[in-house]
């Protein structure tokens, strides 16, 4: 990372919208969008061609884009109130609008025309090709052979998802609930957790300290507090923060299912599934089952073991371990049997200095370059005073090569997103006109501690793991080099997108890139050699629990969204779900943690498998490739140049194939599991 003097081709974001100039912008793009699906709907059949049609409606997606994504943004992490509704209320006019966009048919017409004339035409690009085919699909996609009435009904489907979807997230974004607990009950957690507590005072009453359910606050309860009734209390009450949304996703299944039948499929799985890697519900079915049935013995005996751990602590020898007991006595765990220590690990990690190792790494790796632009530039401009901002730059061949904006949003605050993820702002493309390239804007937003008088934020080392997975996401987002934005970087398919960000998890796992990354926050010294591989020899310590809890997301995902009719009792299959998968006790207790599963209303709807699947593309990747040294740049450069420079451009096996010289194999993954040789 550098601070030096290098001048962008292209200005950043600017960040000055006000919620009346999102909405008039909101409005301006949509009818510029109306403008030209009128006048290609118009368009003669005789006169549809590549030039007429596809060039302007090519063109004004790749400019609407970023500044669609932008004025949406808005919503997930602006300090103000009104300037997230105005954002939430232009996303769900640009999702109306797409919705009914999406059902022109006299715009199908003339882009139907287009591909079938040019569908077998050589002379075009591979990219334009598949670009074609891939517009022609959506539109089919949406049902557009079907009668008027039936397309109606599916209009009305899409925007009542869209309204759930959207309320769902804007539920947990201004989610502000929280639980008092006195020193006592939270005996067990460190001193400085404590004093990031706010305290709340009250005459003739002892001090009592407010848990909010963002992650810095709940996760600490939950893992140190020794005090059951208080890890019960903290999980229980976050399980339920946002009761409202369990009627939302309830609704949402079945309006899916009715979408589905509309549009001639047997249910929503299957007509999502279609356009993956993974292609039918009955692939991922197996690919889910096969993988519970492996790993079940070896979660029983991990059970058995914090079992005992409970039993060694309380004095009782019994089977009443708990949902709430999980994290407590998983931490106990590594700290007996593995000396590893979170907070004594985190001492080794403060945040600014870690970022600046981390962004190293990726320097070496991807032969890049990040220069931050400090607050006091003239061209720092963000949403927030704690968002920092960078140029990153390309140093192939010994030039310096712009290549986009990465902005780090780190720390909570009242409205933001609550948990951690890639949001991609601008995408890259080639001007279709000027044949200039848009560079793309990304950004990370997560929730990690703020520093305090007494000492800088300090990552946990699971926090570490987090941000290498989301600047793996960033990575995959800036690097991308295609000539349309609709193919960009992450744009590709929803089962192959979280493969670059776990592939990057495996970094934080290297003896060498610990060193490199660790630093004391009082003596600067690397974390000791021991400490490091104690803390590799954890890696996956009831590593089959913590994929049966996977499992339990992802098949509970793919029962809902496989019902015929989306008649689903989602409480009781929750539930159970959770203890016949996950193996531990709910305490006779109903949950309804699936109000915030925001990945089933965000995207990932019978997507969730998606995290298991690409995992098994990222450990033969990192094996086959990294594992020997992390830093080889050859490797890092093969791995840049034909899997996140392509983007969703090709098609990914196709990638893999071209990176690996052969099929990907889940040999290794299975290894890592403990389910099989390497």
């Amino acid at each position: 990372m550098a601070t030096t003097q290098l001048t962008p081709p292209q200005s950043p974001l600017q960040w000055n919208h006000t919620p009346e100039s999102i909405l008039l912008e909101t409005s301006r793009l949509i009818a510029e969008a109306e403008g030209l699906d009128d006048r290609l709907g118009a368009i003669a059949a005789t006169d549809a061609t590549i030039e007429s049609v596809i060039r302007p409606y090519a063109d004004l997606e790749n400019r609407q884009a970023g500044l669609i994504n932008q004025l949406s943004f808005y919503q997930h992490v602006s300090p103000d109130k009104r300037l997230r509704e105005a954002s939430n209320e232009a996303d769900a006019k640009f999702r109306k609008y797409g919705i009914e966009a999406g059902l022109r048919e006299d715009v199908y017409r003339a882009i139907h025309k287009v591909y079938e004339d040019n569908k077998d035409n050589t002379a075009l690009d591979a990219e334009t090709r598949r670009f074609l085919e891939k517009v022609n699909r959506q539109y089919e996609r949406n049902g557009l052979s079907l009668p008027l009435e039936k397309r109606e009904k599916i209009k009305e489907l899409k925007q009542q998802l869209s309204t759930l979807s959207l309320k769902f997230s804007q539920n947990l974004s201004e989610e502000t609930g929280s639980l008092l607990f006195t020193r006592e009950q939270l005996e067990g957690l460190p001193g400085d957790v404590v004093a990031n507590f706010e305290k709340v005072e009250e005459p003739g009453a002892p001090i009592k300290y407010k848990m909010t359910f963002k992650y810095p606050d709940l996760f600490p309860v939950l893992k140190y507090a020794k005090n059951a009734e208080t890890r019960k209390a903290a999980f229980t009450a976050d399980q339920s923060k946002v009761p409202e949304n369990a009627g939302l996703l309830i609704e949402a299944v079945k309006l899916r299912a009715q979408l589905s039948h509309l549009l001639g499929y047997k249910n929503f799985s299957e007509y999502v599934l279609e356009e993956r890697m993974a292609k039918t519900p009955e692939t991922v079915m197996n690919f889910l089952n096969d993988l519970r049935v492996k790993l079940k013995p070896l979660g029983e005996k991990e059970f058995e073991y914090l079992k005992t751990l409970k039993a060694q602590e309380t004095g009782v020898q019994s089977d009443d371990y708990y949902i709430w007991d999980q994290r407590y006595y998983h931490t106990k765990m590594l700290e007996n049997d593995y000396n590893v220590d979170d907070i004594k690990i985190s001492e080794y990690f403060p945040m600014q200095n870690t970022i600046e190792k981390m962004l190293s790494i990726y320097e070496t790796i991807f032969n890049l370059k990040f220069v931050e632009i400090l607050k006091s530039s003239k061209v720092y401009n963000t949403w927030h005073e704690d968002v920092q901002q960078f140029a990153v730059w390309k140093l192939d061949n010994n030039e310096h090569t712009f290549i986009g904006y990465l902005y780090f949003d780190l720390h909570p605050r009242a409205g933001k997103y609550g948990h951690a993820a890639n949001f991609g702002l601008v995408p890259g493309y080639i001007d279709v006109t000027s044949e200039k390239k848009n560079y793309p804007s990304t950004s990370l937003v997560c929730n990690f501690t703020k520093d305090t008088k007494e000492k800088p934020s300090l990552l946990k080392h699971n926090e570490v793991v987090t941000f290498f997975h989301e600047l793996g996401h960033g990575i995959h987002d800036l690097m991308g080099q295609t000539k349309y934005s609709r193919f960009h970087g992450t744009s590709v398919s929803w089962d192959f997108v979280e493969m670059p960000s776990q592939l990057l998890e495996y970094f934080c796992w290297d003896e060498a890139m610990l060193t490199k990354l660790s630093s004391h926050y009082k003596t600067n010294e690397k974390m000791p050699s021991d400490l490091i591989k104690s803390l590799i020899a954890s890696k996956n310590v009831n590593g089959a629990m913590f994929n049966l809890r996977q499992l339990h997301f992802g098949l509970f995902d793919m029962e809902l969204h496989t019902s015929e009719t989306g008649e689903v009792d989602v409480d009781k299959l929750w539930n159970d779900m959770r203890e016949d998968i996950c193996l531990i006790s709910n305490g006779g207790q109903s949950f309804k943690g699936y109000g915030s599963f925001g990945h089933l209303m965000g995207g990932y709807a019978s997507g969730y498998y998606g995290y298991l699947w690409s995992h098994v593309f990222a450990a033969d990747i990192f094996f086959s490739k990294f594992s020997k040294d992390p830093l080889d740049v050859a490797n890092g450069m093969d791995y840049r140049n034909k899997i996140l420079a392509r983007g969703g451009s090709r098609d990914e096996m196709d990638n893999l194939v071209d990176l690996l010289g052969r099929k990907p194999k889940s040999d290794a993954f299975l290894a890592e599991l403990g389910l099989s040789e390497k």
